[in-house]
């Protein structure tokens, strides 16, 4: 039986943005990105001379991201993501503001406890109206 050297273990909390070491190197994206990226590649498919079939994964992540998208248009999702690389947020909670869309920094804190003591509720709240501002007025 093998024993883990308690100190190669780190304690996962993405409360307190601890996330494992695989993680260090990777970026995050939106839902609105990620369907962005799903939907250039369909049309692209559907262009072509032969069209080839999705698989199921790709159909339902292509429907899932399309039903939990809070922005619509390139421009939006580029303005979004701007604003917040402005801030002083971990990528983690970028993505996560990026996709929830809270409306007010008690909800945003609730649902992402890593802002708790990192932002005013008054800088907060500045971030979360910019990002309902912009999703308000995008077509």
């Amino acid at each position: 039986m093998s024993f883990m050297n308690p100190v190669d273990t780190v304690d996962e909390d993405a409360a307190d943005l601890q996330f494992p070491k695989e993680f260090e190197n990777a970026e995050t994206l939106l839902i609105s990105e990620v369907h962005m990226l799903l939907d250039h590649r369909k049309r692209q498919n559907e262009s072509a001379d032969e069209e080839q079939e999705f698989s199921e994964v790709f159909m339902k992540t292509y429907a899932y991201t399309d039903s939990f998208r809070k922005f619509k248009n390139k421009e939006t999702i580029m303005s979004v993501r701007s604003l917040l690389m402005q801030k002083k947020l971990h990528k983690f909670e970028l993505a996560a503001l990026g996709n929830l869309c809270p409306e007010a920094p008690e909800e945003a804190k609730a649902l992402i406890p890593s802002l708790e003591g990192r932002f005013e509720d008054e800088e907060l709240r500045q971030i979360l109206d910019d990002i309902g501002t912009k999703r308000s007025l995008q077509y």
